[in-house]
């Protein structure tokens, strides 16, 4: 814990508060850990009961976060607003930034002439009462998501994938319900978890996406809900197979009691064949955004689902938040009509296959195991992260550690090719490898 903040208070709520506080001010950093529940009891003058009080309603809030024999620490992104960044260490000057996550920028289309057409024929102002999802916008979302065998008589638009399943997750569970996730999985997802005051259950995945024995495992274990991502997991870059797929199916098959999310966040850009899931469970969602193909300023996505699932959905936005901007919505759909616009995400597909599987293979070539059969993304296991990231920032190379990803699974990091030309690969493939076998140092007499 940063020796600078002293956490205070003589109730559960004050020493919560307290926490809180420091996470808010930035005195205590995601990751930073908490003193012992008896170390602070006693450092407090309270009993143990009250300080394991407060640790445990920070825990349901989504604030920190308990690993066994690791005590407790502050969550990677805790569900508050603070006053400075302390996520990730920023690079070092002149190192190449491999741990954002994000697609190239060099590969989004230009918004500037769409919004100018836009703004030369939208008409005049729209109202609250005409706000909704555009009936244009609705149909062709349909055709695309039906050409991938999405059912998608229902649908509704909601502000990014996350924004979606959280709609989701609120309108079906209660906090204590227990979610099934991927491990590793999204660390957005994996907070926002917490956040809504849900249990989270790891499901192991490999290159094939959530493996058939985890989904049973946490059925068993009462998971009110399965978030499974379709192609591009993040951070292992993962795709659900025909077999997988079909495995899944016929486990799930009839489970009234369960939530099934599917998450598409990649689309166009995975250049896998999709393999949904949709349909199987009595309750379900398929989500697919428009950030990675066509840029991260772009938060809309569209869900299809059961009928009563995309209403509660629908229902929930419009006691909330409303709608999502119909001039966002139009936009899109001029970029998902443009021809241009279409070859140019093919385009960024096939470049991120390029430098993916070309990383891989360098790595390969060194005798280093790495994962990402799609997506920006690759994950490369590791005996120890702590090493790995620091070996790796020294010698130029920014990756993101593995940990934020994960519940149960191995260490890994994770590095984005976003950033990387041809040129790149084989140097990173090197320090990668000089990273995880570092040499001993030598004794002198």
């Amino acid at each position: 814990m940063a020796a600078h903040y002293q956490i205070g208070g003589a109730t559960s709520a004050a020493i919560s508060a307290s926490v809180e506080s420091g996470i808010r001010t930035g005195a205590l950093a995601p990751g930073d850990p908490l003193p012992a529940v008896r170390a602070l009891a006693a450092e407090l003058a309270v009993s143990p009961a009250t300080v394991a009080r407060a640790y445990q309603e920070l825990r349901q809030r989504g604030l920190v976060v308990t690993a066994g024999r690791h005590g407790t620490r502050v969550r990677p992104r805790p569900p508050v607003a603070t006053r400075r960044a302390a996520l990730l260490p920023p690079p070092l000057p002149g190192a190449r930034d491999l741990s954002t996550g994000q697609p190239d920028s060099r590969l989004l289309p230009p918004l500037g002439p769409h919004l100018a057409a836009l703004a030369a024929e939208i008409g005049p102002p729209t109202g609250y009462a005409a706000s909704a999802v555009l009936p244009e916008l609705a149909a062709v979302a349909r055709d695309r998501l039906t050409a991938d065998g999405v059912p998608a008589e229902e649908i509704t638009v909601t502000g990014g994938a996350l924004d979606g399943i959280e709609r989701l997750l609120a309108a079906h569970l209660r906090p204590g319900d227990a979610v099934a996730v991927e491990d590793p999985g999204w660390a957005n997802l994996l907070d926002l978890v917490a956040a809504l005051g849900l249990r989270v259950i790891g499901v192991p995945v490999d290159d094939d996406g959530p493996t058939e024995p985890g989904v049973r495992a946490a059925l068993t274990a009462g998971a009110r809900a399965l978030v499974v991502t379709s192609r591009a997991q993040n951070p292992t870059g993962a795709a659900v197979t025909a077999a997988r797929a079909d495995a899944l199916r016929r486990l799930l098959a009839g489970r009234a009691d369960l939530l099934l999310i599917e998450d598409d966040h990649a689309a166009e850009l995975a250049r896998v064949p999709l393999h949904p899931l949709a349909g199987a469970t009595p309750t379900w969602a398929f989500v697919r955004s428009v950030s990675k193909p066509y840029g991260p300023d772009l938060r809309l996505a569209v869900l299809a689902g059961d009928e009563a699932t995309v209403a509660r959905v629908a229902g929930r936005a419009r006691v909330g938040a409303g709608w999502v901007s119909t001039v966002l919505q139009r936009l899109v759909l001029t970029l998902w009509r443009d021809p241009a616009t279409a070859d140019l995400v093919c385009r960024a597909g096939e470049s991120y296959e390029r430098r993916r599987d070309g990383l891989v293979e360098a790595l390969a070539a060194h005798g280093v195991s790495a994962h990402g059969r799609t997506g920006i993304n690759i994950w490369i296991p590791v005996p120890d992260e702590t090493l790995a990231v620091t070996a790796l920032r020294d010698a130029g190379w920014s990756v993101a550690p593995g940990a934020p990803h994960r519940i149960a699974a191995a260490p890994g990091v994770r590095i984005t090719v976003s950033p990387l030309d041809g040129s790149d690969l084989d140097p990173l493939a090197e320090a990668v490898a000089r990273a995880l076998r570092p040499t001993p140092a030598g004794f002198t007499a």
